[in-house]
C-alpha cells in the first residue's frame, strides 16, 4: 500500500518521489542543518585520514622501517572492505532504529566514542598487527558516523534546499581530505599527540553536529517488524523504481575509478614519468594539492546555490566528471610539470562541482525515505569499491602500458561515468 511518502513531490529539480519534507513546508534554508553538514566529514573523514594516511605511516617506519609498505598496504585494504561493510549495515540499522533520541544520533555519539579511544589505544601500543587489527574495530565507529550523518539531509531537507546543503558538505569535506592531512604533518614529531589531537576532534565536531542538527524523538514512528518482506527492503538493493538509483551509482563508481587510478600514483607521476627529482617532486606535489584545495573549495562554495538557482542537479554532475576526463589529457600528451598543474586546475573545478552538487543527485535519485540510510550505503561502496579497484587498476596499467597508459584509462572511466549520469531520467 503506498504511503504518503511515496507519493512525488514536486520540486525544482523534477518530480521527487523520496522527499520527508516538501519545499512548502520548508521555504528557508535550514541553516542549523547546513552547517551540521558542514561539519560532518570534519567528525570522521578528516580525523581518519589524517591519522591512516599521515600519523600510522609515520609510527610504522618507527615501529618496524623495513615492513612499513606492507603494513600501509595492508591497513588500508581492511579498511576498504571493512569500511564497506559497515557503512551499507549501519545504514540500513538507522533506516529502522527507534530510539528517544531519533534514528540517527546514537550512532554518530556512540561511533565517535569508539573509534576516539580507540585511536587514543592505538596511540600507546608498540605492535603493527594489533593496530591493524584494532584499526578494523575503528573503522566500524568511523563507518556508524558516516553511515547515520549522510541521510540526514534526505530526513532533514526538502529536495529545493538540496544542492546547497550538499555544498556545505562538500565543502566540508574538502577541507576534511587536504586540511586535517596538513594538520596531521604538524605532529610528525610526536605521533602520540597528533592522534590524540585527531581523536579529541572527532568528538568535539560530533557533539556539535548533532546539537545543531537537534534530532527528535521518533518513537512514535512505525515499528519496523523483522520478516521476510522487511529485510529484502532495509537490507537489500532496492529492485522497485531504482534505474536512475542505479545509473547514479555506476557514474559515480566510474568516475571515482577513473581519478583513483591518477592519485594514486602521483608522486611517481612526478618522478618517474615527469622525471623530477625527490625534491622537486615534493615541492610540485605541495602546488598540485594547494590548487586541488583553494579552487576545489571555491567551486563547492558557488556550485550547489547556482544548481539550485538554475533548476539543475544532473547536468552539473555530468559537466564535472567529463571536465575530470577532459583534465586527464594534459598529462597524457605532455609529460611537464605544468601539464599536471593544468590537470590540477580542472580536475579541482570538477571535483568541487562534483562534491557539491553529486550528494544532492544522490538523494533525488534514492528508490524511497524510508530507506535513505542503506540505499546511500550502497552508493558509498561503489566510491569505496572504486577506490580500490582504480589502485589495482593502476598498478597494472602502468605495469603494462606505463604512466601514460592511466591517463588514457582514467579518460576513458570518466566518460563512460558521465554518460551513465546523463541517462538519469528523473533529475534535470
Amino acid at each position: 500500500m503506498a504511503t504518503k511518502n511515496d507519493k512525488p513531490t514536486s520540486s525544482v529539480v523534477g518530480e521527487i518521489t523520496n522527499a520527508k519534507i516538501s519545499d512548502e513546508s520548508q521555504p528557508k534554508l535550514p541553516w542549523a542543518v547546513s552547517s551540521a553538514m558542514f561539519l560532518a566529514p570534519l567528525c570522521w573523514y578528516g580525523p581518519v585520514v589524517g591519522t591512516r594516511n599521515v600519523l600510522l605511516p609515520q609510527l610504522f617506519s618507527q615501529i618496524d622501517p623495513a615492513n612499513k609498505v606492507w603494513a600501509v598496504g595492508l591497513l588500508a585494504t581492511i579498511a576498504t572492505v571493512t569500511g564497506a561493510i559497515t557503512n551499507l549495515g549501519f545504514g540500513a540499522l538507522s533506516d529502522i532504529t527507534r530510539t528517544k533520541a531519533g534514528k540517527r544520533k546514537p550512532y554518530i555519539i556512540i561511533g565517535a566514542v569508539i573509534m576516539a579511544l580507540l585511536l587514543v589505544v592505538i596511540a600507546n601500543i608498540s605492535s603493527i598487527k594489533a593496530i591493524i587489527f584494532i584499526w578494523i574495530i575503528g573503522t566500524a565507529g568511523e563507518n556508524a558516523i558516516a553511515a547515520a550523518m549522510y541521510p540526514q539531509i534526505s530526513d532533514r531537507v526538502a529536495p529545493k534546499w538540496r544542492g546547497t546543503v550538499s555544498t556545505f558538505y562538500g565543502v566540508g569535506f574538502t577541507i576534511a581530505q587536504q586540511g586535517f592531512a596538513l594538520l596531521a604533518a604538524q605532529f610528525l614529531g610526536d605521533v602520540k599527540v597528533g592522534i590524540y589531537v585527531m581523536a579529541g576532534t572527532s568528538i568535539i565536531l560530533s557533539i556539535i553536529h548533532v546539537l545543531l542538527m537537534n534530532e527528535k524523538d521518533n518513537l512514535a514512528d512505525p515499528k519496523i517488524p523483522l520478516n521476510k518482506d522487511t529485510l529484502k527492503k532495509y537490507f537489500f538493493f532496492p529492485t522497485h523504481d531504482a534505474r536512475d538509483f542505479y545509473l547514479a551509482l555506476s557514474g559515480k563508481f566510474f568516475m571515482v575509478v577513473g581519478t583513483t587510478i591518477i592519485t594514486t600514483f602521483e608522486l611517481y607521476i612526478f618522478t618517474d614519468y615527469i622525471g623530477q627529482s625527490t625534491k622537486s617532486a615534493a615541492n610540485s606535489i605541495s602546488i598540485f594539492s594547494s590548487i586541488m584545495l583553494f579552487i576545489g573549495v571555491f567551486f563547492a562554495l558557488v556550485s550547489g546555490p547556482l544548481a539550485d538557482k538554475l533548476n539543475r542537479i544532473k547536468m552539473p554532475v555530468v559537466i564535472a566528471t567529463f571536465a575530470l576526463g577532459i583534465a586527464a589529457l594534459f598529462p597524457l600528451f605532455v609529460n611537464a610539470a605544468w601539464a599536471m598543474f593544468v590537470y590540477a586546475v580542472i580536475a579541482a573545478f570538477g571535483n568541487g562541482l562534483y562534491n557539491s552538487v553529486d550528494g544532492a543527485l544522490n538523494m533525488d535519485v534514492l528508490p524511497s525515505s524510508d530507506t535513505a540510510g542503506k540505499d546511500l550505503g550502497l552508493i558509498n561502496l561503489a566510491n569505496t569499491l572504486g577506490q580500490m579497484l582504480g589502485a589495482i587498476v593502476a598498478a597494472a596499467v602502468v605495469g603494462s602500458f606505463g604512466y601514460r597508459g592511466i591517463f588514457v584509462f582514467a579518460v576513458i572511466m570518466e566518460i563512460i561515468g558521465g554518460c551513465l549520469i546523463f541517462a538519469i531520467r528523473r533529475v534535470r
